[in-house]
């Protein structure tokens, strides 16, 4: 099943959060300011700039390699939601057909150039997005953030995210089954079906939702989670996060392919 197989590799990205090696134990707040300015790096390039972003693509490939992180699955993730970011720049070939580029006598307008430049952007920062999910759990990111500075109130609600989301995946596995169960796999999905199933799944909804907070405030809950292990901030994680800085100013601050280009030209003649 389709929904079966998101729903385990929900999971799988998850269990990939709890490896042993050096970029899982970094403290999360290094990794969260790291991939914060990354990311504040990469959107700040020019609409028509490509070259620039290319040597970006290094700290991802680091972070695959330390992290232990299947290149494979980070990438599909990437894919599926990849559609937005394609319909945001589709139009700028039409819109800008000015010529900006000849390419082994074939033009390039301006609107293919900053249609690429989007679709680059958007590989790097979802991609830095998730292997900061597939290298620190959720509830560390949530404390990272909390010690950040954070709101607890906006803390407390994504680990409630997180936390229930599973619990409303399984449910709305068990309902997809049962229905696949009753019509031999052999019935369609209408939008007749669809709908009865969301509103099955809304009104559980709900009632799950009295229950755990019926629950919760028996247990004593004060709007606050406090989470038991402490994280310190190490030489270790200094060290990361002054070199990823440093890193990602040079790598925005100098143009290293046009440099390079240069250099190789004066090298030829």
């Amino acid at each position: 099943m389709t929904f079966d197989n998101e729903y385990f590799n929900l999971g799988y990205l998850d269990a990939l959060s709890y490896q042993d090696t050096f970029v899982h134990r970094l403290d999360p707040r290094a990794k969260l300011l790291a991939m914060m300015f990354f990311i504040f790096a990469v959107i700040s390039f020019p609409k028509y700039e490509i070259s620039g972003l290319i040597p970006f693509l290094f700290f991802p490939m680091i972070f695959f390699a330390l992290g232990d992180i299947p290149v494979a699955f980070i990438l599909k993730k990437v894919a599926i939601v990849s559609p937005f970011a394609l319909f945001i720049g589709i139009f700028n070939p039409i819109l800008d057909s000015r010529k900006m580029y000849e390419i082994f006598g074939v033009s390039v307008s301006a609107g293919w150039v900053s249609f690429f430049s989007i679709l680059l952007k958007f590989i790097l920062a979802m991609t830095s997005a998730l292997l900061l999910v597939a290298t620190t759990s959720f509830p560390r990111i949530c404390e990272g953030l909390r010690k950040l500075g954070v709101p607890q109130i906006f803390v407390s609600q994504m680990l409630f995210l997180y936390r229930y989301m599973f619990v409303l995946a399984e449910e709305t596995m068990k309902i997809v089954r049962g229905r696949e169960m009753r019509s031999f796999g052999k019935g369609r999905m209408n939008i007749r079906t669809f709908i009865q199933i969301i509103s099955v799944i809304f009104i559980r909804t709900l009632e799950r939702a009295e229950r755990i907070y019926q629950a919760m405030l028996a247990r004593g809950f004060t709007g606050n989670i406090n989470i038991t292990k402490k994280y310190a901030f190490a030489r270790s994680d200094m060290l990361f996060l002054a070199a990823s800085v440093l890193s990602i100013y040079l790598l925005r601050r100098y143009d290293l392919p046009a440099i390079l280009g240069k250099l190789i030209m004066k090298g030829i003649v």
